[in-house]
Order: structure tokens, then C-alpha cells, then sequence
């Protein structure tokens, strides 16, 4: 999920810093034999935030998406199974869930930062992003910079509130924040707001079921998404990396890539 850090992310960091250093055997990801270990024997546990389709959320009682299917393989490859924990964003990339080991990796579509990369440590990219304009069919701006004098409405403290922050005076709109992506693509289709902008695998996946919505532009902006590990993990780091090289290498990335996005990753 390609958020940015906020005051409140950046707040916690210094008693985190403290718990760490406090309680730094019980939440050491590693054993004095330096094996790895894991918050639940026999399970992998993922923190993430639910829903973010297709990526992450719950269908008829299960939680699947792009996202759990490649975490699965890393799973099978150490011998696990997959367990998730749902918990809020601001908690995953600050570091805290992962430092105070409430979970062993986080998926969550996250995009690696530099400012993420003080609090965690990221996997080899997986999945590359954009941003993109989500509008009703009604009314399908083309771009940004039809929406002068409209409302622009975003996900809060996400990289997609800072790309439109960014361009707000250069086009002119209202910025309208919402706490979470379902809130966000519910204004738009429901005429709230003029246009909502996002990663573009959430947005067309939204329009793509919901045909009074649809995507009229995306913003390259370079980011890819990582799964993250406490700091200083890198054994668990190599098997993450190892997983995916192996899925690559298979065609497993490509299956998975072609069921969650219609297409194959190198298609445009």
C-alpha cells in the first residue's frame, strides 16, 4: 500500500527504539543458534490490512488476493503456513508490528521508501505501481488537470495524497481526504467527490467491477512494492527473496500475476 509516513508514524519511533532495546530478547527474530523463528510454530504470520483488493481481503471466509499467494509460496518454502494478522497501516510501516513481533513479514502492497526503509527491511521488489485517476462514468475526466475547481478525493497518508499535494496548485482542486480505500472509491462512485486517485491496481480492479466507474489516467511515479521484515533480519530477508526468485523462475509470479490482473507482467 504505497503510504507515506505521518507525524503520528514518526512520533512512535522513539518508544519503539526503547522497547527494542528493552526487550530486545523477546522479540529477536532469531534464536541464540541462529535459527530463525517465528511468532507461532509452524505458522508464518503476515501482518496486513484488510480489505485492499486484490491484493489482500476476505472472500467466503478465506483471505486471498495477490499478495497472500506469493507470501504462500514463501510459507511453503520454509516449511510454514500462512496466518494473518489484520492490523492498521500507521502500526505496520512504522516498524511496530514487526518489531514488537506481532507478525514475522508484512504484505500489505507497500511501497518501498526511504523514510520505510529507517523502520524495516524490504524483500527485492515485487510488483510495480502507479497511481491512478478513478472518476464516474458519468463524468470521465480524462486527467488531473480537468479537475480544476473540483474535488480531488484521497487516501489518507497515502502516496497518493502526496502526488495530488504535489500538483494541487499547478490544477487547481480541493483535496478531500478519506481514512480508507473503500471510503475513497465509494465518494467517487456516489458523486462526492469528482475524481479519487490511488494505486492504479486498486482503482482498476474497483472499476473493473463497478462499471460506473472507470480509470481515465495513470501517473508513473516509480514505485514497487516489498514485503518487509523486522531491521536486521536478513536470513528471513534471503528466504523471502529466494521464494519469489524461484516463482519467477517457475512461472509461479506469472500465473498468480495473470489470475489477480487479467494480463501478463510485461504487458503495458
Amino acid at each position: 500500500m504505497a503510504r507515506r509516513t505521518t507525524w503520528r508514524a514518526l512520533a512512535l519511533l522513539p518508544a519503539l527504539v526503547l522497547t527494542a532495546a528493552g526487550c530486545a530478547q523477546s522479540i529477536a527474530p532469531t534464536g541464540a543458534d541462529g535459527e530463525l523463528r517465528f511468532v507461532e510454530p509452524g505458522k508464518l504470520t503476515t501482518c496486513t490490512q484488510l480489505p485492499y483488493p486484490p491484493f489482500q481481503f476476505d472472500e467466503g471466509g478465506k483471505t486471498t488476493g495477490f499478495d497472500v499467494e506469493l507470501v504462500d509460496l514463501v510459507a511453503r518454502d520454509l516449511g510454514l503456513e500462512q496466518k494473518f494478522f489484520d492490523t492498521p497501516f500507521e502500526g505496520i510501516q512504522s516498524g511496530e508490528a514487526l518489531n514488537t513481533r506481532k507478525c514475522d513479514v508484512a504484505a500489505a502492497a507497500i511501497t518501498i521508501t526511504d523514510a520505510r526503509q529507517q523502520n524495516m527491511d524490504f524483500s527485492d521488489p515485487y510488483f510495480d505501481a502507479k497511481q491512478a485517476l478513478l472518476v464516474s462514468a458519468e463524468h470521465p475526466y480524462p486527467d488531473m488537470a480537468a479537475l480544476r475547481g473540483k474535488k480531488l478525493g484521497v487516501h489518507l497518508g497515502t502516496t497518493g495524497e502526496d502526488y495530488a499535494e504535489e500538483h494541487k496548485a499547478e490544477h487547481g482542486y480541493e483535496i478531500v481526504q478519506y481514512e480508507d480505500l473503500g471510503l475513497l472509491q465509494n465518494a467517487v462512485q456516489s458523486g462526492k467527490v469528482d475524481a479519487g486517485i490511488n494505486d492504479n491496481g486498486v482503482m482498476l480492479d474497483f472499476a473493473k467491477k463497478n462499471p460506473d466507474t472507470k480509470v481515465t489516467a495513470e501517473y508513473s511515479t516509480g514505485e514497487v512494492y516489498g514485503v518487509a521484515v523486522q531491521r536486521g533480519n536478513a536470513q528471513l530477508v534471503q528466504k523471502v527473496n529466494d521464494s519469489l526468485r524461484k516463482a519467477r523462475e517457475s512461472g509461479e509470479y506469472d500465473r498468480i500475476y495473470e489470475k489477480w490482473f487479467g494480463k501478463n507482467p510485461d504487458q503495458p
